[in-house]
């Protein structure tokens, strides 16, 4: 099977975990704080705080930002439900807004209207690596005093207008799942410039414990307290010893992740039936997935071309079913149909194709060559 994604470890990333495991830190150590310092400076961000994964990022910056019971987030509902879920965590209410046609990025009209008194922040997802309209969702948030909160999952090395993804908003998320354009085999990052939602990420990390070790053992001291509650949400020197080796890697990914994008488009540019999702001008796309939508002129449903892929061997998947329509939100938010019309007619018609560095040439012409035929 030809996955949609797939993780690629050398045996640079190997010496370098091996490296860890046979040091004096397992975890809490000085490769941790490496790792932050290094895609701090990768992103230009003045502060990073690592976590066990993409989520804890996300409810950690729900911490963060203040998010309780009675307030308000509105986030897009084609993402990975942890976007939302993190809302929940913290007692908060995510409302959805609909996303524009063309690329499933969160429409900024949409938001507008669906900010009301108790709106206290927004979360705009990097869809599949393509950055957010940073510009439309900034004048959004700063005309209503909203917190600009990113979920770049899909999107570290992704750029808007020349700004790093992780820099921008007031407040980012990576993920470092093994599909991901880095790996820690489970892993996150939040990126921010504002040094108070940092201490509080940190803080929530470890318990919402007050100080850490370091700390306590500079004052020679063994008291701290806690006042607020926290979660372990801790990565490990392993983990990050990985994740420095594989950022070394990563604008050579994403090179060949675009490359890859403009075979595809290349090859379905004059199939009817076919429309890849569109890419703006100002951006760099990150390219962690390749979406493209039937149009209703094929002979073939979305459902049947999976199973029909699956079949051939090619691991396509969809990206992603609308989260204020599953059962969970339906049932304690009284979502439903007809909420955000565009995200829900999309996934109808998405589905997401191969798109990772080492898929080669001749899968990748297998991928193109089977699709079309099956369109046929």
């Amino acid at each position: 099977m030809i996955p949609y994604g797939r993780q690629y470890i050398d045996d640079d990333d190997i010496d370098v975990v091996c490296k860890a495991l046979r040091s004096d830190w397992l975890t809490c150590g000085p490769l941790v704080t490496e790792f932050e310092s290094a895609v701090a400076a990768y992103v230009g961000a003045n502060h990073a705080i690592a976590l066990c994964n993409g989520t804890a990022a996300l409810h950690s910056i729900m911490f963060a930002i203040g998010i309780g019971p009675g307030d308000e987030v509105i986030v897009p509902p084609i993402t990975f439900a942890a976007t939302a879920n993190a809302v929940v965590y913290q007692g908060g209410t995510p409302v959805f807004a609909d996303v524009c046609e063309d690329t499933l990025l969160m429409d900024p009209a949409d938001l507008e209207a669906r900010v009301s008194s108790r709106t206290k922040a927004v979360v705009a997802v990097d869809y599949a690596g393509h950055p957010c309209d940073y510009t439309a969702i900034r004048e959004v948030c700063d005309r209503h005093g909203l917190v600009f909160v990113a979920d770049s999952c899909h999107a570290i090395g992704a750029s808007f207008k020349n700004k790093n993804v992780g820099s921008i908003a007031d407040i980012s998320a990576f993920s470092f799942h093994p599909v991901k354009h880095i790996t820690t085999g489970e892993g996150g990052m939040i990126t921010t410039n504002d040094e108070h939602y940092a201490q509080r990420a940190r803080t929530f990390r470890h318990h919402g414990i007050s100080t850490d070790f370091r700390q306590r053992e500079k004052e020679v001291s063994f008291q701290y307290d806690i006042p607020e509650l926290g979660y372990n949400y801790r990565i490990t020197d392993i983990q990050c010893a990985l994740g420095l080796s594989q950022l070394k890697k990563l604008d050579a990914g994403i090179a060949r992740r675009n490359d890859i994008a403009d075979k595809y488009n290349d090859a379905f540019a004059k199939i009817a039936g076919l429309t890849p999702l569109s890419v703006a001008e100002n951006v760099r796309h990150a390219y962690h997935l390749y979406v493209v939508r039937l149009t209703g002129e094929t002979r073939i449903s979305r459902d049947e071309l999976f199973v029909h892929l699956r079949n051939k061997g090619i691991g396509v998947n969809v990206h992603y079913p609308p989260v204020h329509l599953f059962t969970y939100y339906k049932k304690n938010f009284e979502y439903g149909r007809g909420m955000c019309p565009v995200a829900e007619k999309a996934f109808e018609d998405i589905i997401s194709l191969p798109m990772y560095p080492q898929l080669n040439d001749e899968d990748l012409q297998y991928t193109i060559d089977t699709f079309i035929a099956a369109l046929k």
